[in-house]
């Protein structure tokens, strides 16, 4: 038996693999052109998805700083493979770390992906699914203007679970640079600055442990097939994140221009809710918020409320409840302008008092008007 017959055996087949990985690389390529003359431009001697690809660093101004940030799409993957739709789900997964690099005033550049799953097979037949996965990598690296400069897949065979025959895990790394003097550090905030919010459609990929406990025991472990409006819950459910970092580096000026206007903290309301994430920005200042006109919850977010009794104050911990991030800024309609530009709503939600804290009126489904503190 040859070697490659032994591990195909065994449930790793090379020449699949290959296939996958050039898939994946294909759609790299495409967004090698996002960072063409900016900082990040990407340099390939070999076009090959096994050469290496470099950024082009040149000479960079002593003010200069880089970071990076990680993150996984989490288990939302499981909703696409209860849906059998995966060409969305790299927009959950960038969100997660370019959204998270424009919070410092970075400009995120790059991106690299691990994607882990249980086996390809032996055949072609799972490889449809890995071109869906690269059509959203693609779409998910325009809507954030980075490029995808690596890539990993690797068969995990049993210590790989999930729903359905192709459970996956897909984490990924962003590089962001930024310059010394634009660092968003939370002590630029100020008394009286404008909070404007920017709107989410669906759950982003926080919470999920919580949706599905609640869907399970309201439906039945198929909850997905559910009819919900004129698609399903699980369809809903699966609603991609919103990607935010163009309007920020458009606002703020990334790393190579002024910007649009004014930014003196930004917000990104993932896990922990408004609470926990405007309690973070605003520590360093010692100041606090009042938001008196937050963002509906989305219809899916509300009604996975209704269904588990959530109360509010515990949802707006768990879940964005419609707003995806938050700009503080002086100059609130340069920031919704930005936001209009790349096609997301924004308003004016509240102010940065002098009072420490975060007070809230709650949209949710239990205690709409009602102020919630923390």
């Amino acid at each position: 038996m040859s070697e490659k017959g032994a591990y195909a055996k065994a449930g790793v087949d090379v020449d699949v693999e290959a296939e996958a990985s050039r898939i994946m690389y294909e759609a790299a390529k495409e967004t090698f052109a996002l960072r063409k003359g900016l900082f990040g431009e990407v340099v390939a001697p070999v076009d090959d998805f096994a050469g290496i690809r470099m950024l082009n660093a040149g000479a960079l101004p002593a003010d200069s700083f880089m970071s990076l940030c990680f993150d996984t799409a989490g288990t939302k993957v499981e909703i696409a493979e209860r849906v059998g739709k995966h060409d969305t789900i790299a927009f959950d997964l960038f969100a997660m770390v370019t959204d998270d690099a424009v919070l410092r005033g970075g400009e995120p550049v790059a991106i690299g992906t691990n994607l882990d799953l249980k086996s390809l097979g032996t055949d072609d037949r799972y490889l449809p699914t890995v071109r869906e996965l690269a059509k959203g990598y693609v779409a998910a690296a325009k809507a954030a203007n980075v490029s995808i400069i690596n890539g990993e897949i690797a068969q995990m065979g049993t210590l790989m679970a999930g729903y359905g025959d192709f459970p996956y895990h897909w984490g990924a790394a962003a590089l962001w640079i930024a310059r010394k003097n634009k660092l968003l550090t939370g002590r630029e905030i100020q008394e009286g600055d404008t909070i404007v919010l920017l709107r989410e459609n669906g759950f982003r990929c926080n919470g999920w442990s919580l949706v599905r406990k609640v869907f399970s025991d309201a439906y039945g472990s198929e909850w997905h097939t559910e009819k919900f409006g004129d698609t399903t819950l699980g369809e809903a459910a699966l609603t991609p994140s919103v990607i935010y970092t163009r309007v920020i580096v458009d606002l703020h000026g990334g790393f190579q221009s002024e910007g649009s206007g004014t930014v003196h903290g930004v917000v990104h309301i993932t896990g922990g809710g408004i609470p926990e994430k405007f309690g973070r920005v605003l520590r360093p200042s010692g100041l606090g918020a009042t938001l008196t006109d937050l963002f509906d919850p989305p219809a899916i977010t509300k009604h996975c409320q209704e269904a588990g009794k959530i109360p509010d104050a515990e949802a707006y911990r768990a879940w964005n409840m419609g707003q995806g991030m938050a700009v503080i800024t002086p100059e609130p309609e340069k920031a919704i302008a930005a936001a209009k530009r790349f096609g997301i709503e924004a308003k004016v939600a509240g102010t940065v008092t002098k009072e420490p804290g975060v007070r809230f009126t709650s949209k949710g489904a239990f205690s709409a008007g009602e102020r919630l503190a923390v």
